[in-house]
């Protein structure tokens, strides 16, 4: 390909045998992974955002973040970076982004209208996660997917949704099924689930809710009617932006092969990816690139799968299209 740099060139090849080889998306089967359209610069929106969390420095390419992105240090008002992102979500097999979302008038609300427009320019669907800003109630959320509906938003993600009592959800996704909505849960409580009529269920925090979990969780969601969408992730490592002192480690790409393997075993009926770039925890999956700054030493990916350096940037949008078109292949598969 002309103008495309040796080591991309090869990364897209690898996408497109994995691809390929997957064959047709089963019916009703998706994949998603959660995504962070919060992250802002000093040149872009007057200030950084997200990347200078726990007193770092990010004009100085120092970040809250124990990887440094391929893309540098972002904004996602950012059409290019957009367009970019949203190329390698296709790329890596992904039919769905699940954008984080903090309420009307937040960053995140303002900058949904670009990341629906970017992802519609590569065919992939756009879900809302319905975070807990203050204030946060059965009536607001009603309210809130109302309004989000305009976009064309059909699929939400609820993030502690048990902040609030169970039955209280009821009505609320009783209206939504009536239109064509489907709400899932961030929950292990199947029960509880079932009891606020939600859709479906998910995890969303890799570090609590191991691969171990999914069998009995996607077993239990099916026998009360429910989706199961279980969130497989890379690893957790929050200590730059947070301070949070617990780790899951990458295990060059051990942890992620696990979480996958264990989902599709599990019959998931859409598995959920955590995350495409919360570069603060340490779960993205998007390109990063080693780098050594002022003793400390950014590693990307270096190891995973056996590869180094500049070869493993890619490594994990190449190795989620592997998993993806198994997981579509298993699910085309009819059960037992």
């Amino acid at each position: 390909m002309i103008g495309v740099p040796p080591m991309r060139y090869a990364y897209i090849c690898v996408l497109v045998l994995a691809l390929c080889a997957s064959g047709p998306a089963a019916a009703g089967t998706v994949v998603s992974s959660f995504y962070y359209p919060w992250f802002g610069t000093t040149t872009t929106d007057g200030d950084f955002a997200h990347w200078s969390q726990g007193g770092h420095s990010p004009a100085t390419g120092d970040i809250a973040s124990n990887y440094y992105p391929a893309l540098g240090v972002y904004s996602s008002s950012s059409s290019a970076v957009l367009g970019e992102q949203m190329l390698d979500v296709a790329r890596a097999g992904i039919d769905e982004v699940a954008v984080s979302w903090w309420g009307k008038g937040s960053p995140e609300d303002q900058r949904l209208p670009a990341v629906i427009a970017a992802a519609g320019q590569r065919g992939i669907a756009v879900a809302v996660h319905l975070e807990p800003y203050r204030g946060r109630s059965v009536a607001s959320t009603v309210a809130d997917v109302t309004y989000l509906q305009a976009l064309g938003v059909k699929t939400f993600y609820l993030y502690r949704p048990f902040d609030l009592p169970a039955p209280d959800w009821a009505p609320a996704n009783d209206q939504f099924r009536a239109q064509g909505v489907e709400v899932f849960a961030q929950t292990a409580m199947v029960g509880a689930a079932a009891t606020g009529h939600f859709a479906g269920v998910y995890t969303y925090d890799t570090l609590v809710y191991g691969g171990g979990l999914f069998r009995r969780l996607c077993k239990q969601a099916h026998a009360r009617g429910l989706l199961c969408a279980p969130s497989v992730g890379p690893g957790y490592d929050a200590q730059r932006a947070t301070g949070d002192q617990r780790v899951k480690s990458r295990r060059d790409g051990l942890t992620y092969d696990s979480m996958w393997r264990a989902a599709i075993r599990a019959g998931a009926d859409r598995v959920t990816i955590t995350s495409f770039n919360e570069w603060q925890e340490g779960t993205q999956i998007e390109p990063a690139v080693p780098l050594k700054l002022d003793g400390f030493r950014y590693p990307a990916y270096d190891g995973a799968w056996g590869l180094h350096g500049t070869a493993a940037e890619n490594a994990y949008l190449t190795r989620t299209a592997y998993w993806a078109g198994l997981f579509r292949r298993a699910a085309a598969k009819p059960r037992a």
